[in-house]
């Protein structure tokens, strides 16, 4: 049997070549109904090396947004990379190139864009790197300083779905529980499942509520409609609410936790002479004061989950709502219980609330970075505009590196990145940019040295995960499209530019490396208790099944059992309600308590006509990732994203259904076309990341004509401490489009030259 796979989902290759989702995925993903036609898109796939033209007449960046290319030979276009970047390291030394991988390019164990880049880069003397990410980056650096948790525990140590559904009575999801986002997996997933607890919670004895501005969020639940990025105040006014009423548990606040008293104090108003009750939240939340108390005292009453999703976090001042949806719950005292206390990224990606093996499984080695320096993901226009300048990050002072040279795989930052048009001008500011790409994104345009890669579908490699009682082998589905090679040859061949070529590769090919990986993965098995097949006899038969029963998980588990002998890994050693390290920073936009601090943008103070735009994840790819396959493109609406208002909203601004409008703010404008949802807050307006960057220049004014939100998102930290994105803080207006419709430039490739010599 032949099985390749995603982030979104394992396929079964059937006899006439079609994918089949397997049997143990019981809600396939949308996503993938649009990989085949994305992937064989003749418009956008990278036939051949090329570079860019105005680069080899001597301009270093200033054409690069819209200038032609001209093809090359593999060799040439090695030699030209190898010569480039052996100058740039020489004349400025290491630091001043970036290693600038972030996506998701591959739920395969080998075949990892990043890690191969890295492999190398690490070997020709390192480079620049990045810390965080973009999806829960203000979590990334909140969570280990007041719970002890790090990025790994934020996936895969949260409670179990299990423990929720079988002992919640009331769970709240603040920012709900999007079964978009829950399509996918870091390291692919032969189900998906959350949408069936849900359910079975649902009609259960679990009452569910949603805290969102969009109803469905969270279907069939509650809706308590907040106005975005207020949620820190509602959680501040729902404690104030239990403290009131001496519904705080007084004992499991003294065991478990540190600081207590001096958030009770922040909360009383005792040190800002603001006391934090319903009646102050009300019109900041624009929810009415007997709703917050309300369900104060149902928390109070019932076996409570408060679950925080991720997307709370990419906004203004973003730890916020995760450490005040954290005090909340250390209040109502119930985190020692099975399925209650607190949860944060339940439906932010698919593994979340399922138990894991406390297996690592093998992934190639990237070796030591020789270069210590790096910057927090989301700050990378600000490097590029602003080297020698110093900002503030997890209790340091740090200083922006002079990049001169830009190595990108496997992700495309003119997707995720925020304010676009200003990371557009900060990308003319490197002398050389090479992107390694299986498609014409915005990030390959905009690149001087254009390396075509593969896509999964057109390599062998095998996909496993913690969560998944199955490990499959992904069989190469097609031929590479032109002259396409995996990210490990690319690399292999810029190792060999450096005579570095045994060091990179160990003497092995791609089947090599999937053998001496397969070991690697047997041995740690049997380590384990459990036996695998060998490595033959795997690829066979496709797949091999791993014992089934894995324990249920609770959030802080250990901790919760034995506060004394588990402490965590925070100043404490307790959860800190008031942390003091955080405090010491002196931070303006992040003291040392949960605390409510009014967004940069907000609809609080807005003039009449200002929407807040929601930018969540679509369902119909991933990220920016399939994008021009069917899924995608038969959702657009005349040829542009959709964006999603209230019916109120649309009459009031005179358009229906199917119109375009044009979007925008001080920072840009994009066309988008117009979905009625009366599930919508009427303040605001929802733009799903991942349209293809299309900017145009139309009647004289700067518009991206295919609908990416970032076009119009705030670029900044989201505070001191994190540097995340906060991309969630973002108004604008919008009106009908009456003009003609500009044709897209996103689905054909750039102009390209012959073969030269």
């Amino acid at each position: 049997m032949r099985y390749t796979a995603a982030h979104w989902g394992v396929y079964r290759i059937g006899d006439d070549g079609g994918l089949t989702p397997v049997e143990t995925d019981a809600a396939p993903s949308r996503i993938g109904r649009g990989w085949q036609s994305a992937v064989n898109h003749e418009g956008t796939r990278i036939a051949a090396p090329v570079v860019r033209k105005g680069w080899l007449e001597g301009d270093k960046g200033a054409g690069r947004s819209d200038d032609s290319f001209v093809e090359v030979s593999w060799d040439q276009a090695i030699l030209i990379a190898g010569r480039e970047l052996d100058r740039v390291r020489t004349e400025f030394g290491n630091g001043s190139i970036f290693g600038g991988s972030y996506g998701w390019a591959s739920a395969g164990r080998f075949h990892h864009a990043m890690g191969h880049m890295r492999r190398f880069l690490n070997l020709i003397g390192g480079s620049v790197s990045k810390v965080n990410t973009y999806s829960s980056g203000a979590a990334e650096v909140i969570l280990p300083r007041i719970t002890g948790f790090t990025n790994h525990h934020l996936i895969h140590e949260m409670t179990s779905w299990q423990l929720v559904a079988e002992n919640c009575t009331l769970l709240v999801a603040f920012g709900g529980i999007s079964a978009h986002t829950a399509q996918v997996d870091p390291g692919g997933s032969c189900r998906h499942e959350i949408s069936d607890w849900l359910a079975q919670m649902a009609t259960g004895k679990t009452r569910l509520v949603s805290v969102a501005p969009r109803q469905g969020d969270l279907p069939g639940a509650e809706w308590i409609s907040i106005r975005p990025g207020t949620d820190t105040a509602m959680m501040l006014a729902l404690s104030h609410e239990l403290l009131a009423g001496d519904l705080q548990d007084e004992v499991f606040l003294a065991r478990y936790t540190s600081g207590w008293l001096q958030y009770r104090d922040y909360l009383l108003g005792e040190t800002d002479g603001q006391v934090k009750d319903a009646d102050w939240a009300a019109p900041i939340c624009d929810i009415r004061a007997d709703v917050i108390r309300s369900l104060a005292h149902r928390m109070a009453r019932e076996r409570t989950m408060i679950s925080v999703a991720w997307g709370l976090q990419r906004a203004d001042h973003g730890e916020q709502p995760v450490w005040a949806g954290l005090a909340l719950a250390a209040m109502l005292g119930q985190m020692a219980d099975p399925g209650t206390g607190f949860a944060f990224g339940y439906g932010s990606t698919a593994p979340i609330g399922r138990p894991i093996r406390d297996i690592s499984w093998p992934a190639v080695s990237q070796g030591k970075n020789p270069v210590a320096d790096f910057i927090p993901v989301a700050r990378i226009t600000d490097m590029l505009l602003n080297p020698g300048e110093t900002y503030t990050y997890d209790g340091e002072t740090r200083t922006y590196p002079d990049i001169r040279l830009i190595v990108w795989t496997g992700g495309n930052p003119f997707h995720h990145h925020q304010d676009l048009n200003r990371l557009d001008r900060a990308w003319r500011r490197p002398e050389t940019i090479i992107v390694a790409e299986h498609s014409w994104t915005a990030t390959a345009r905009r690149a001087d040295i254009v390396l075509p890669a593969t896509t999964p579908l057109e390599r062998d490699d095998f996909m496993l995960n913690r969560a998944d009682e199955t490990m499959f082998f992904m069989t190469q589905y097609q031929k590479p499209y032109g002259q396409a090679l995996d990210d490990f040859e690319i690399f292999q061949r810029l190792a060999r530019h450096f005579d570095l070529e045994e060091a990179f590769t160990l003497g092995r090919d791609t089947d090599g490396w999937l053998r001496a990986m397969w070991q690697d993965v047997s041995a740690m098995a049997t380590d384990n208790g459990f036996h695998l097949p060998e490595f033959d006899q795997f690829r066979k038969k496709g797949q091999c099944s791993l014992p089934a029963s894995i324990p249920p998980k609770m959030f802080l588990g250990a901790f919760m059992a034995d506060p004394e002998a588990n402490p965590l890994a925070t100043e404490s050693g307790k959860i800190t309600i008031f942390n003091q390290t955080i405090a010491d920073m002196k931070l303006d936009d992040c003291p040392g308590h949960p605390s409510w601090q009014k967004p940069i943008e907000s609809l609080i103070e807005a003039g009449e006509g200002t929407l807040h735009l929601i930018s969540g994840q679509p369902a119909t790819r991933l990220h920016s990732q399939n994008d021009m396959g069917a899924e995608a493109q038969a959702s657009k609406i005349k040829g542009r994203e959709p964006c999603d208002m209230h019916p109120q909203t649309a009459a009031a601004h005179g358009i229906e259904e199917g119109d375009l409008v044009r979007i925008y703010n001080e920072r840009g404008a994009c066309l988008a076309g117009v979905r009625l949802d009366p599930g919508l807050r009427s303040d605001c307006i929802s733009l799903a990341t991942g349209a293809w960057f299309d900017p145009q220049i139309v009647d004289g004014q700067l518009l991206d004509v295919h609908g990416n939100p970032n076009t119009l998102t705030l670029d900044k930290g989201c505070s001191g401490l994190s540097q995340g994105t906060a991309a969630h803080t973002t108004l604008v207006r919008m009106e009908r489009w009456s003009g003609p419709v500009p044709d897209l430039t996103v689905n054909r490739p750039p102009r390209i030259s012959p073969l030269i010599n």
